[in-house]
């Protein structure tokens, strides 16, 4: 447990120091999974069990996978359609901490109605068709991930861990709305106001991206390509909720529908064009490094779980600190380093509906700290991943400029939270 520990700080140092010392972040990070594992099958614990263990947690992982494949290739024939390109013709401010305000409230809404990994993966293509500046993009794509990872906190369909404690019982819509919204919209608003003195009177530098393929395509086409992917996009809680399948069988239909319904709109055009708006071509242009260091840090965290060290943290929070404010502020922040979903899992094994009922203040407690502590770093929540992989954000930057911003968002929501209940 301890060689496994050991092995997950170093691994994660050299995450942290990619731009420092030019290896890419995705080959330490499937290199550390695949290390922690072998550890794991080389320990004492019978090989048969870490079998089933790995089968268990890549089953988890490869749902995490396809889900975010399915988003990111609609997204992005979204934006060979030139569909993104409405947003510079509706979003007018020629301010650029006007335009930080409307795409992180536009963020924290629809990430209630989406989920967190998938709005940041449409808001970052957004903010690609405004800004050109490197340190702009992140610093607007930091904001991105602090309220993406707020507007989930207070949605049963917005995260993971809120889907994981909507489905067990441990809350109900109305209860994590009712405590759990005012908490996360003071969680991004405090970094909001804070801003200001960074973009103070900076005009917004007109900035347009140029398609190879924007005069052959029609603006009607670009506008029902646009509204046809944000309505699929939007269907996958639906989708869920009527068959109850898991969220990447919702986002792999709407992929399915996405691509027939766009075959059949090209299928008169030239082969070139159409071959250049096809699914088939746009999938070659997924980041698939971002994919593959996503694989590596879920595996790294899985392999942790396994061999029960997050559980030895969990249990040492509980023994430590009685008061569960105390230890769910705690379990929050710990989930910037290690992935919440397990940490979630953690806590809904150790406590039962028994100990905390439902719609308990421990549970929706838990939903927010889960649910925004992740943005203090920017590998700590899927939204983060999902950022730094496609804008290749560097660590240290991000821990530099953005963590503290997120720090103050986190406790200003915990405040929020204790004052009104």
């Amino acid at each position: 447990m301890l060689l496994s520990s050991a092995v997950f700080i170093i691994g994660y140092f050299f995450i942290a120091l990619e731009h420092k010392i030019r290896i890419d972040k995705a080959s330490v990070a499937l290199f550390l999974g695949i290390i922690l594992w072998l550890l794991l099958a080389f320990s004492k614990v019978e090989l048969p069990e870490t079998l089933l263990k790995l089968a268990e947690h890549f089953e988890e992982i490869s749902e995490i996978l396809f889900f975010l494949l399915g988003a990111m290739t609609i997204v992005e024939l979204i934006d060979t359609h030139n569909g993104f390109s409405i947003f510079q013709n509706l979003i007018r401010s020629k301010k650029k901490i006007g335009l930080l305000w409307t795409l992180s409230i536009l963020t924290f809404f629809l990430s209630a109605i989406l989920d967190n990994l998938t709005t940041t993966i449409v808001m970052v293509a957004i903010l690609k068709k405004f800004i050109s500046k490197k340190e702009d993009l992140w610093y607007f794509a930091g904001f991105v991930i602090i309220a993406a990872n707020a507007g989930g906190a207070w949605s049963p369909i917005g995260d993971v861990t809120t889907i994981m404690l909507w489905n067990g019982g441990q809350v109900s819509t109305n209860a994590i709305l009712g405590d759990v919204f005012l908490p996360s919209l003071a969680c991004i608003i405090s970094p909001l106001l804070l801003a200001w003195f960074h973009f103070k009177n900076q005009k917004l530098e007109a900035y347009t991206v140029n398609s190879k393929v924007s005069a052959e395509i029609d603006s009607k086409e670009s506008n029902l390509v646009l509204i046809l992917g944000v309505v699929l996009l939007m269907s996958v809680p639906l989708f869920k909720f009527i068959s109850h399948l898991p969220p990447y069988m919702g986002m792999l239909f709407s992929l399915s529908v996405f691509w027939l319904i766009t075959e059949v709109l090209h299928r008169n055009k030239s082969n070139e064009l159409k071959h250049h708006l096809s699914v088939a071509s746009t999938v070659k242009r997924i980041d698939t490094p971002s994919i593959l260091f996503f694989l590596g840090i879920l595996l790294a965290v899985a392999a942790l779980e396994a061999n029960g060290s997050l559980f030895y943290m969990g249990n040492f929070l509980e023994t430590t600190f009685h008061d569960f404010h105390i230890s769910n502020t705690l379990l929050g922040l710990l989930s910037a380093v290690i992935d919440n979903v397990p940490l979630v899992a953690g806590a809904m094994g150790m406590y039962s509906i028994d100990v905390f009922p439902m719609d308990h203040e421990f549970w929706t407690f838990l939903a927010y700290c889960a649910g925004t502590g992740g943005s203090v770093l920017i590998i700590g929540s899927a939204a983060g991943v999902a950022a730094m992989g496609i804008l290749k954000i560097d660590f240290l930057w991000f821990l530099k400029h953005m963590s503290w911003l997120a720090l103050i968002g986190y406790f200003a929501g915990i405040a929020t939270y204790l004052l009104f209940n």
